[in-house]
């Protein structure tokens, strides 16, 4: 027997790490980040930055590739991207030498699925 996903419980699948950051403040940060991973899609939440205790709740608000706002960011391509929430100031951008910081979260539900029947 399969077992049937559980639409209630997202999925830890975003993940950015952090190359630069452009302008920091309070409640949003714009950086230059790399998606690696699966896509990462506009409304995930980040909860965590590897290897850091302390907690974050940012949500990607915006995605900016050459000139154009996505809805997504594919593996491996890198974006400016719009984070806004709490944990800001705990963002570092980092280096190919000294590597980079990572954040992790959950990619909201795709356009068209439901959580199950009640």
């Amino acid at each position: 027997m399969t077992p049937t996903p559980d639409h209630d419980q997202p999925t830890l699948d975003a993940e950015f790490e952090i190359h630069d950051l452009r302008a920091v403040h309070d409640a949003q940060v714009i950086a230059a980040v790399r998606c690696i991973g699966a896509p990462v899609r506009l409304g995930a939440r980040f909860r965590r930055i590897r290897d850091c205790a302390a907690p974050i709740d940012l949500e990607l608000t915006r995605i900016r590739l050459f000139r154009s706002d996505l809805e997504e960011l594919l593996p491996v391509h890198s974006a400016l991207v719009a984070l806004r929430g709490t944990g800001t100031l705990l963002l570092t951008p980092g280096t190919p030498g000294n590597g980079y910081q990572i954040i992790r979260g959950t990619n909201p539900r795709p356009h068209g699925t439901r959580g199950p029947r009640r």
